[in-house]
């Protein structure tokens, strides 16, 4: 097949029997290499970036000064009261968990598919796997209130003579989400090291010599090095592949394995990992189009990588919608009468606001993609994709928050309010994650410069990519 030349930024329309480019502008391997390497090597970032850091770090600040308020006050700071001693703690656990499910995917289950288009986009989606599990470690580490005895939790000796208790499916969170957080940053630090070895050898300072020289552990790119990388990256690929299945099976056991109506449903282990990947990949292309915007890496990143990924999100939210539908349905046919009210009153109860809130941003939404024009035009998939992750979030709230405030007996219902901690926290995690994020865009190669040369077209003049 031969490679075909379309428009210089619109790859995105494929002739029968040929394969768009994957990489544009006609760059070779010296220009991807400089267009990467000038990110970090420029002497001053975009002023966007200077902006969006000011922001972020100052949200940060607010984060960590808000659990010292907490971790000094206690947790009845939160909103947390009879009966919804769950809220916004493990709603925004689950969503940042779902935020880093992602990153896995394209990189692991896309490279055993060696789909090609993942090239581009996986060291960015890497990185935010890995912010996004450390937002979420926060929330439940917080919430155990007495942080300093949080070890307890670990299977380990302790002058208390405490053992977890492993029928709980919380300390099973714990292995999932430890296990999934330890593979996910092997799998993006080792696939950074041939790319940092070029940042070492193009340093001109020796700070920059020392951090880079020890970050790429003396990788020289010696056919034996690349021989035993490709080979571990394979086998790495292969150990995070489960992974991405299990850790939102894990966290939705948390809700499935208990008698909550509303909870207590087969059908959330599936329903969690697809929710998981459309968060996942919407975040991903939130943070991709302004950053390529403002990094000049339209002809990295190209619209048909944008649009393959708006494809799947499209996917994974009818999935999402179709599971909506079978919670009512299964609820309707179990003919249990607690079931059938957590639902409807989940629609029609005190929290409808929220329930067609969800509704809305991740089932509606995402059928605009089905348009080739929003799906292919950044400002409009940005904005679809702010309203999944506004509906995401609003899916866990529903979850947690319509369950618990009206369970079995009506004398013990409430309704829960949340405070300025638990908002300032939430508002804060952001903070967090998008101060790692653009530290990250300006030290470390944004773009797997290694791996984006193999797709060029130069280089595969005798055959297709």
């Amino acid at each position: 097949m031969a490679t075909v030349t379309l428009d210089d930024l619109n790859n995105t329309t494929e002739l029968p029997g040929t394969r768009a480019p994957l990489v544009l502008g006609g760059l070779d391997n010296t220009a991807v290499t400089e267009r990467i390497c000038q990110i970090a090597e420029s002497p001053k970032p975009p002023l966007a970036w200077y902006i969006a850091f000011a922001i972020s770090s100052s949200l940060t600040v607010m984060l960590f000064g808000l659990i010292g308020y907490l971790v000094t006050t206690g947790v009845g700071v939160w909103g947390n009261n009879a009966p919804v001693f769950w809220a916004w703690d493990i709603v925004n656990f689950v969503f940042w968990v779902g935020i880093g499910h992602a990153g896995t995917l394209i990189s692991a289950i896309l490279f055993l598919f060696r789909q090609h288009w993942r090239t581009s986009i996986n060291r960015f989606a890497e990185a935010m796997t890995i912010f996004a599990v450390v937002c979420a470690g926060i929330f439940p580490s917080v919430h155990v209130g007495r942080v300093w005895v949080i070890y307890w939790l670990l299977p380990v000796p302790n002058q208390q003579a405490l053992w977890p208790n492993f029928r709980s499916p919380l300390l099973w969170d714990v292995f999932a989400v430890s296990t999934y957080a330890t593979v996910s940053l092997l799998f993006w630090y080792m696939g950074m090291i041939p790319d940092i070895a070029t940042f070492r050898d193009r340093a001109t300072s020796k700070w920059r010599q020392v951090l880079y020289g020890v970050l790429s552990l003396g990788w020289t790119g010696s056919a034996r090095q690349w021989h035993r990388y490709e080979k571990a990256y394979l086998l790495l690929a292969a150990l995070a592949t489960p992974l991405v299945l299990s850790v939102h099976t894990v966290v939705s056991f948390d809700f499935a394995v208990s008698q909550v109506p509303g909870w207590h449903t087969t059908i959330f282990p599936p329903y969690f990992v697809a929710g998981a990947v459309f968060s996942g990949f919407a975040m991903v292309v939130t943070l991709m189009v302004p950053a390529r915007a403002f990094f000049g890496l339209r002809d990295l990143v190209t619209l048909r990588h944008l649009e393959n990924m708006n494809k799947i999100i499209l996917v994974t939210g009818t999935m999402v919608g179709y599971a909506y539908a079978m919670e009512f349905f299964t609820a309707w046919y179990s003919g249990n009468r607690y079931e059938q009210f957590a639902f409807i009153n989940r629609a029609f109860g005190p929290y409808w606001w929220a329930y067609w809130t969800m509704v809305t941003c991740n089932v509606i939404s995402p059928q605009l993609f089905w348009i080739k024009k929003v799906r292919t035009t950044p400002w409009m998939m940005v904005i679809v994709c702010v309203f999944v992750n506004i509906g995401m979030w609003f899916e866990r709230f529903v979850i947690t928050v319509t369950s618990l405030s009206r369970d079995f007996l009506p004398s013990s219902w409430g309704y829960y309010k949340p405070t300025f901690v638990d908002i300032g926290m939430f508002i804060g995690s952001f903070g967090l994650f998008f101060t790692l994020f653009l530290l990250f865009c300006r030290f470390l190669p944004i773009v797997a410069m290694a791996e984006v040369k193999t797709v060029i077209p130069a280089n595969h003049a005798d055959h297709a990519h």
